[in-house]
């Protein structure tokens, strides 16, 4: 059953995922978890909360499970939208559907969030609250601090989404003194323009050495890209900067259905995006870290 088309209001509808993604050339190895996506279903049942950046396309679980049917994941960690803000119902009822043996989430959470609450979401497989500075939803990088200290009993890690790889450099000391595990979403989101030596970028490098418990997402890679499709060239030195510092702390995510993209952009086809990790990360061993193992230590799924 197609979904209702959606509705703006003040928010703009952004572009919808590719109809019919294509095969990668290497198919990813079996176990492979995509560390980082989203779904929108139906807003009658999900609904979306007034402040927020953008408006979703349609883009069920079903449609989802068909992407990676066709690139070869058989894991996944739901992120919930931004636009649900703390109502996490749609990624809870996703992993109750999949089955916490290829599903967790990651979360929006209220400073005050109750210990039930938090005891009810880990339950159904929820492993870890995101902060963001870069769309409205879920509360920004002041409430660090706060959210590190409700979810540290449960061993849950806080995942940043900055607006710019810089505004790292200001959060530095207190990203190092943060007592939960670390996760920088999008290559802490630094541009391909800005380069390996950049501030911020250096910020992530370090604490990727400081903090064994540090982890950055190889995703999104396209929207900070200059150079552009197909191959993104200016990013490559930076996920080539990061595989050298720490394989063993690296996640790769397809970012379906690539939300907050609007004309003129261009929706990215997971086969290509999945083609220039893998040229990315030649080696076979080091993909095998980031696509299967690093994952499976950071959201628990049993090792393969």
């Amino acid at each position: 059953m197609s979904l209702p088309l959606p509705v703006a209001g003040d928010a703009p509808v952004c572009l919808g995922p590719q109809a019919e993604p294509k095969a990668p050339l290497v198919r990813l190895p079996q176990g492979s978890v995509d560390a980082h996506c989203h779904i929108f279903e139906n807003p009658q049942r999900f609904p979306w909360v007034g402040n927020r950046t953008y408006t979703p396309a349609p883009a069920p679980l079903s449609r989802y499970l068909k992407m990676c049917e066709t690139v070869g994941f058989t894991r996944t960690v739901q992120v919930n939208a931004s636009i649900y803000g703390f109502d996490n119902n749609i990624t809870l009822e996703a992993i109750a559907q999949l089955g916490q043996h290829r599903a967790r989430g990651v979360v929006g959470v209220a400073p005050n969030v109750t210990v039930a609450e938090l005891t009810r979401l880990h339950e159904g497989g929820i492993r870890g609250v995101r902060l963001s500075t870069h769309v409205a939803g879920y509360g920004g990088t002041d409430l660090l601090d706060a959210i590190a200290k409700r979810i540290q009993p449960l061993g849950w890690h806080v995942q940043l989404h900055v607006a710019n790889a810089q505004e790292l450099v200001a959060l530095e000391d207190r990203l190092l003194r943060v007592s939960t595990p670390l996760v920088f979403d999008h290559l802490g989101c630094v541009h391909g323009r800005d380069g390996v030596t950049s501030a911020g970028f250096q910020v992530l490098l370090r604490m990727l050495q400081a903090r064994d418990d540090c982890w950055v997402k190889i995703s999104s890679w396209y929207r900070r890209s200059s150079a552009g499709a197909p191959l993104y060239r200016d990013m490559k030195p930076l996920v080539d900067a990061l595989v050298k510092s720490r394989p063993d702390r690296l996640l790769f995510g397809s970012n379906w259905p690539h939300p907050n993209l609007f004309p003129p952009d261009v929706v990215p086809d997971e086969g290509d995006l999945v083609d220039v990790f893998n040229d990315w990360v030649p080696d076979v061993a080091q993909r095998q870290k980031i696509l299967v193992r690093n994952p499976e230590i950071l959201y628990g799924f049993s090792p393969l």
